[in-house]
Order: structure tokens, then C-alpha cells, then sequence
């Protein structure tokens, strides 16, 4: 069942009901102002950080779903409703939400009233704009009260839920009836103190009324779908004091049969230097200063949104950078599902994930995580194409979190980018992943020099060292922390954070990622060891490039015996082990009567290519063994399930993994990250057909027709799909802020498409089978354009031929041509 369509021209999703099965999101913004909205206009809005700069509320958690948000009331003769179906709920005549590229646009008619909302956060602009067209579509005048409505939270947004001895005295708000450019409510609580920041809520209007305090606009024990002043029609003027302050204005409007008028809110985020907080005296006149809001840059922002064309103007701005930004990779093939993933949807979820990581979406609250050294180094694998000067400032960031001893806090906090351990530290494969981020990042720009840019280990003065430095002591960490058998210790855990190998926890609630762990162990990461494996050769590779010959050499020999310890410690006879536990016991063995096998080691180790040129038992190399039996044991139509068989009971040597009922989240579940390894892991091996067909099953346009299955949105990737051993086989759970975007389209673009950078030129090496036999990308790169053509048999083992510019060339690398430059390159295979 679907309850809606995508509009690929228009690089939309269009939401024809407001009856999903859950809200579908969207986010605006894309640099330091960002809101989230969902298809009926709930979530919330903040500036750089959702925890410490929060300025509206929205309430999770809530019944029922979707609690708040922005809201416009429609009182047309006695009739309220909302365009956005909620929070009113009123039958509409016509629904559609619009969701796209950096904005949402929503239509709600009734009683021959049709308004239409668009949101969007211009470029560079700390703002949300709420662009709202009132027609009247009936054959009569009509005389209808418009009123706005957003909740302020009160800046830090954990404080804010928890705080209330004295949050519910703190409330202040200013108004400005009538101001320069209509009608404004500012939010200026905590301004009086330490604060130099305040919210402005302002229409470009004289409103007929507004109200600041939530009491008197919702009434006592009212919800928001039946709050008093719009049922009432008339807004009551009324200014919060403590409480809890809002921001609403009337706008009555008259419009005969046809016309239309439109009116633009305006929800913006100021700061003022503390010098320059308040308004000046009027000493000319005698007026003595006050503490009133200095609002002179509220009105620069207000003024440059007053009028319809100016808001046209920002609008088509933000159109234009985002075609910008999705020129850089592009396909076109028969599989328009391909085609939209690829060319829209996957990359724009890539940049959300660039700014949000794992902070704020409906499922994450943006309390609880900020910016995550494993989880950000990941992401920039998908989006360093797009804004790679803005990913180079996310390197130095992300590095400068790190400790001396090449480990590292497992996330900063974006407002501050420093480091904290609330949710933990001692991840033992966050080291590497800088490696990682950094190789991908010089493959696509060439910028040599961001290797010997200083700086510091835990963002401490005076401790700078080249950036190549922290990527030294990154490897040189998982080389100092080896155990018995050669392979990586896990310390707190590896990729998977519930795989708790030293923490033996009986207390409940405890957290399994902070509290103390067991002393004395060996448990031991067969994961990190493929990992290591994998950007192991990447760092000796760049040793080598700078000209550090002795370091690359003892960096491929530290490899060369971490890959021999895999082999001969990590394999279990027909598939990779998972880890060695606190007692040195296997975890992943066929001798397990659950978790015989695990998905990670599987698709890394394939990946980085350990076992493609041994042996099994079966006649087979081990790594295509191991992949085989990844598709019997772990597949499902909905993708492969983490492990098998899921845990039935608390397993205190495995810590959090086992809490999880069986076939949900890491105890079973389809976590759709780890996919991608394995899609990767397929095309290493030449086997371009089980690459596509796993693609396809976890990848959410193809999952379009079983949204009442799959619940979540049909136009972004979700963390996880509940698993075969679950109630609820192939119901996704958080969606949007996952690694499964970024490692999606480094599987889509540089595998199964085959185009990918490396340090030399442009490697084209196609590798899907054979549903997709003729495409083109076009691919821009360090300034040039490439148009690669590809006839694709889909045979596996097949060896590409390439034709540059009418010249066969040798081998898969096309080497860099200048910026500006056209290339043509074809492609037989």
C-alpha cells in the first residue's frame, strides 16, 4: 500500500494523506539553522545545536503522535481546521504535503478554502520561513481569521522538560504591534541574564491580534486541537509572564471568489554582543535606558523577507543549491527507482546526516547525542563530494576530539566541538575510522596539505601536531592494543555498541556504554581487525605518497599480520568469527546455539579482501564462502539480519545485544548499515547480482509498495528493519540519522556503479548484474566532468574495457584531467 508518490521531475515526495503510518519528516536547513517537519507540520526548530539552542518545543513520546509544531488555525465563519490536518483534525476537502529538497510545501482545503504553506530555511539565513497563500475556491466572499501559532522551548531543551520550579517563572516575551514590517513577537527568555541570543516570530502584517502565553490561547485542559482563541476567533493580546510563552498572531482576511493573498512568517534566531544587548536611551527625550531588546538585526531579517518577491527570490536560491550540490553524481538508467535513490533522495539524506548526525530526528531527541567521531567520519564517506571544503573543516574538528594515545571521545557536541564521554568512550574502532574519512576526503580533492594543518589532541592549546600525526597514532592505537591472538582488543565495544564483551552488568538501567568495565579481560574484535585491514593499507598508502617509505613498509607488515592473525583466529571453518569474549571464548561459532554468525566481520573482511584468495573446505574461497552463507543464514526479502539465531535471554557476557527482544535492533534485527559491507563485499568478489538484489531489498524507493509494512518514510533509509525471528518482520525504526546513507551510496556510486576516486584518477569498474544493462553517470570531479557510458553484460568476472576521449585505455583508472575539463569516457563490460 502506498500513501503517496514520488515527483522525481520536481525532486519531491508527495504525501496524499495525512494517514500514514507514522510521521513522515523532512529537514530545512543546511548550515547552522535547522528545523524539523513532519507531513502535518509538527517537530521543531533550532540553531546549530538541538539541545542548547532549541527554540521551539515539540513534545516526544506523546499521544498523540506528533505533538506540536508549527500550526496555522483557519477560522472560516465558525469552521476551524488546519491545512496541516493536525492538530484540529477536521476532515479536509484536499490534503498533500510536499516534501523536498531543503523545504516542505503543504496544502489543506476546505469549505472552499484552499492555503497552502511552504516552509524553508533560505541559504545561509537563521531562519524558518512560513510563506502561507490563502485562495478562496468557492463561488462566494469569504471573511476567514488566520492564526499562527509555535510553542518556544526554553532554549536548553533537556532543562526545558525538566526544570519546571523554575522555568515557570522565567518566561519573558516582547511584542511589537506594529513594527517596521508588521506585527513581531520576540522570545527573550534568559535574556535578562547570561544570554545573548533571542527568537523573533514575525509576519510581514499588522495582525488584527496576537497572543504570547499558551494558557490563555490553549485554555485550561484543552489540547491543541481545540485551543480556545481560534475556536473563539479573537485573539485576547495577551503577554506571557513565566509559563509558558508562545507566539500567535491574527490576521483576518477578506477574499472574493478566486483571489488569493498571501503572508510570510518569519521564525528567526539573533545574538547580540553583550555590549549591544539593549535598546539605547532616548536622552533627548529624557527616556532612561530600559532592558528592552536591542532588535536592530531582528529587522534586517525581518526586512529581508517582507515581501513576496523576496521570499520567491530566497526560495529559488535554495532550489538552486541544491541542484548545485546533485550535479556532482548523477545516473540515468531504465530503473527509475535507481535513478531517483541515487540522484536525489540518497544524497540528500547523506547531507542531513553531515549536519545532524545523530542528534534530532523522531527518534533521536537531540538531548542525548551530539556529533559522533565513528558515526561522523562514516557519514563524510557520502557526502565529501558534495561540499568537500566543508568536509575538511569536519575532519579538523573531528580530530582535534582526539586523544593523545590515538583514542578517542566517541562524540562532540557541535555548539562547542569538544568532547564529552556522556554516552561513553573506550570504542576501540573509532581510531581508524579517521583514517578512513581522511583517505576519502584526499581521493576526491587531492588537498595534500590538510596533512600537516596543526592540530590539537583534545582541542587543548598548545598540544597541535599535523593532521598525519593523529592519523599515526589512530593506527598506532589498534597495534598497542592487541590481544591473545593477534586481533584488536574491543575495550568498550566496536562498531556494534551493544556487543559489551567486559562490562557484566546486573544492574537495571545501568548503562552498558558508561559503566565501569570489568578489569582483566581479553575480549577480542574480529571486526576491528578487518577494519584495521582495510585503512591499514589506506594509511601506509598515504605514508608512502608523503614520501615516509620506512613507516609504509612497517605499516603493510603490521597489516600483513593482522590479516594472518583473521585467518588463522577469526575464522570459524565456514564463516568469520564475531570476537573473542572477557574469557577468551569465541563469539560467532557454529558450536553457539545462538549468534552462530554475525553480518559484520562478514562483509568487512570480504570487503578489505581477506580470505578472496584462500581456500575453504568447500572448494571455494573463504570469503565467498563466508558471503554464501551470510545469504542463507542472515537473508530475508527485507535484507540480512545482524546475527543468528537472535538471543532468547540476558546473556551478561554480551552485554546490551541480548537485551533486545529477538529480531530487534542489534539482537537480530535487519540493521540496514551494516548491508552496504556486504553489498560491497559482493562486487569484490565479482558478483554484481547478489550485489543489486541486496541493494534493492533494503533500499526504501523499492520498499515504495509495502509502506503499510514498512511504516516509516519510502524517500530515506532507516537504522534498522525488524528482523526474520520478530513479531513484526520488515517494520523499519528510526529513519533518516543512520550510516546506512552514507555506506548506501559508497556501495550505489563507487560499486555497483562502479565510479569511485582514488588517489591517481578515476576508477570505473561497474559491478551489478545484469538488470541494469546501459546507463550514464555523470560524475564532476576536482573540476572536471566526466560522462562515463556503460553497456553492462552483467556476467560475473567480467572485465571492463574503457574508451577515454576515443582512446582505449589500459586498466579501470582514468587519470585526473585538468578543472574545466570534458571527458567522455565508454564503458563495454
Amino acid at each position: 500500500m502506498r500513501y503517496g508518490h514520488f515527483d522525481d521531475e520536481a525532486r519531491e515526495y508527495v504525501i496524499t494523506t495525512p494517514h500514514t503510518p507514522y510521521p513522515w519528516i523532512n529537514y530545512l536547513g543546511s548550515q547552522e539553522f535547522f528545523s524539523l517537519i513532519s507531513h502535518q507540520a509538527g517537530g521543531y526548530s533550532f540553531y546549530r545545536d538541538a539541545k542548547m539552542r532549541r527554540l521551539t518545543r515539540y513534545r516526544y513520546n506523546n499521544v498523540p503522535a506528533d505533538a506540536g509544531g508549527r500550526y496555522f488555525y483557519i477560522n472560516d465563519g465558525g469552521d476551524v481546521w488546519t491545512p496541516s490536518w493536525m492538530p484540529v483534525k477536521a476532515d479536509l476537502d484536499r490534503f498533500e504535503a510536499r516534501h523536498g529538497l531543503g523545504y516542505s510545501r503543504m496544502v489543506g482545503e476546505r469549505g472552499g478554502l484552499s492555503v497552502e504553506t511552504l516552509f524553508f530555511v533560505p541559504v545561509g539565513v537563521n531562519a524558518e520561513i512560513q510563506k502561507v497563500t490563502l485562495t478562496n475556491t468557492s463561488d462566494a466572499p469569504k471573511q476567514v481569521s488566520l492564526f499562527s501559532f509555535v510553542e518556544f522551548c526554553l532554549w536548553n531543551a533537556q532543562d526545558d522538560q525538566t526544570n519546571y520550579q523554575r522555568n515557570l517563572s522565567i518566561g519573558e516575551v516582547e511584542v511589537e504591534a506594529d513594527g517596521p514590517t508588521g506585527t513581531a513577537i520576540y522570545h527573550r527568555t534568559e535574556y535578562r541574564e547570561r544570554r545573548n541570543h533571542y527568537a523573533v516570530y514575525g509576519v510581514n502584517a499588522t495582525a488584527a491580534g496576537f497572543d504570547t502565553d499558551r494558557d490563555t490561547f490553549v485554555g485550561a485542559y484543552n489540547s491543541l486541537g481545540e485551543a480556545a482563541v481560534p475556536f473563539a476567533g479573537k485573539s485576547t493580546n495577551s503577554v506571557a509572564s513565566g509559563w509558558y510563552p508562545i507566539g500567535s498572531h491574527q490576521l483576518d482576511v477578506s477574499l472574493e471568489p478566486g483571489a488569493s493573498q498571501s503572508f510570510t512568517f518569519v521564525l528567526g534566531y539573533l545574538e547580540n554582543p553583550r555590549d549591544e544587548k539593549w535598546e539605547a536611551a532616548d536622552e533627548a527625550r529624557g527616556i532612561k535606558p530600559l532592558q528592552v531588546v536591542n532588535k536592530t538585526r531582528a529587522h534586517e531579517l525581518l526586512a529581508a523577507f517582507a515581501t513576496t518577491e523576496q521570499v520567491d527570490a530566497s526560495f529559488d536560491e535554495l532550489q538552486a543549491y541544491w541542484t548545485r550540490l546533485l550535479s556532482t553524481y548523477s545516473v540515468t538508467s531504465t530503473d527509475e527507482k535507481l535513478d531517483r535513490m541515487v540522484n536525489i533522495w540518497n544524497q540528500y539524506q547523506c547531507m542531513v546526516t553531515f549536519n545532524m548526525s545523530r542528534s534530532a530526528s523522531y527518534f533521536e531527541t537531540g538531548i542525548g547525542r551530539g556529533m559522533g567521531f565513528r558515526d561522523s567520519n562514516q557519514d563524510l564517506l557520502g557526502f565529501v563530494h558534495l561540499v568537500p571544503e566543508r568536509a575538511r573543516e569536519r575532519i579538523i574538528d573531528i580530530a582535534s576530539t582526539q586523544f593523545a594515545d590515538g583514542s578517542a571521545y566517541h562524540q562532540y557536541q557541535p555548539l562547542t566541538k569538544r568532547g564529552n564521554n556522556d554516552i561513553g568512550s573506550g570504542f576501540n574502532d573509532d581510531p581508524m575510522w579517521l583514517v578512513a574519512g581522511v583517505a576519502a576526503y584526499l581521493k576526491e580533492t587531492g588537498d595534500w596539505a590538510i596533512l600537516d594543518e596543526p592540530v590539537p589532541f583534545d582541542n587543548e592549546p598548545g598540544t597541535e601536531v599535523p593532521l598525519f600525526e593523529h592519523l599515526t597514532r589512530s593506527f598506532s592505537f589498534t597495534v598497542d592494543n592487541l590481544g591473545p591472538h593477534g586481533l584488536p582488543f574491543i575495550g568498550r565495544a566496536d562498531w556494534n555498541d551493544c556487543l559489551n564483551l567486559n562490562c557484566f552488568s546486573w544492574e537495571p538501567g545501568e548503562s552498558f556504554q558508561t559503566t565501569e568495565n570489568q578489569a582483566g579481560g581479553v575480549a577480542e574484535s574480529v571486526f576491528i581487525a578487518a577494519q584495521f585491514v582495510l585503512y591499514g593499507r589506506e594509511y601506509a598508502d598515504l605514508a608512502e605518497r608523503r614520501g615516509l617509505g620506512d613507516v609504509a613498509t612497517q605499516a603493510r607488515e603490521a597489516v600483513a599480520a593482522m590479516e594472518q592473525a583473521v585467518l588463522s583466529h577469526g575464522w570459524d571453518g565456514q564463516w568469520f568469527l564475531r570476537a573473542y569474549d572477557y574469557y577468551g571464548t569465541p563469539i560467532g561459532t557454529d558450536a553457539d546455539p545462538e549468534g552462530k554468525i554475525w553480518i559484520e566481520p562478514q562483509g568487512f573482511a570480504t570487503m578489505a579482501g581477506i580470505g578472496a584468495d584462500v581456500p575453504s573446505d568447500t572448494g571455494v574461497s573463504r570469503a565467498e564462502l563466508a558471503l554464501d552463507k551470510v545469504e542463507e543464514m542472515l537473508g530475508t526479502d527485507h535484507g540480512n539480519v545482524l546475527q543468528f539465531p537472535a538471543y532468547t535471554s540476558y546473556q551478561v557476557n554480551m552485554g546490551e545485544v541480548s537485551t533486545y527482544p529477538p529480531g530487534y535492533k542489534e539482537n537480530g534485527g535487519i540493521f540496514c548499515h551494516n548491508n552496504p559491507w556486504v553489498v560491497i563485499g559482493e562486487t569484490v568478489l565479482g558478483r554484481g547480482d547478489k550485489a543489486f538484489d541486496l541493494y534493492r531489498k533494503i533500499t526504501p524507493a523499492y520498499r515504495e509498495d509495502i509502506s503499510d509494512v514498512h511504516r516509516l518514510e519510502p524517500y530515506v533509509y532507516a537504522q534498522m528493519i525488524a528482523g526474520k525471528e520478530a513479531v513484526r518482520h520488515g517494520e523499519a525504526k528510526n529513519s533518516w540519522l543512520t550510516g546506512t546513507a552514507a555506506w548506501n551510496f559508497v556501495a550505489v556510486s563507487q560499486h555497483l556503479l562502479g565510479v569511485r576516486p582514488e588517489h591517481d584518477g578515476l576508477v570505473v569498474a561497474p559491478c551489478l548484474g545484469p538488470d541494469v544493462p546501459e546507463f550514464t553517470v555523470t560524475r564532476v570531479a576536482r573540476g572536471a566532468t566526466y560522462t562515463i557510458h556503460v553497456r553492462n553484460s552483467g556476467d560475473r568476472g567480467a572485465t571492463p574495457r574503457l574508451t577515454v576521449d576515443g582512446a582505449e585505455i589500459e586498466g579501470t583508472t582514468v587519470p585526473w584531467a585538468p578543472a574545466g575539463a570534458e571527458v567522455t569516457v565508454d564503458v563495454v563490460l
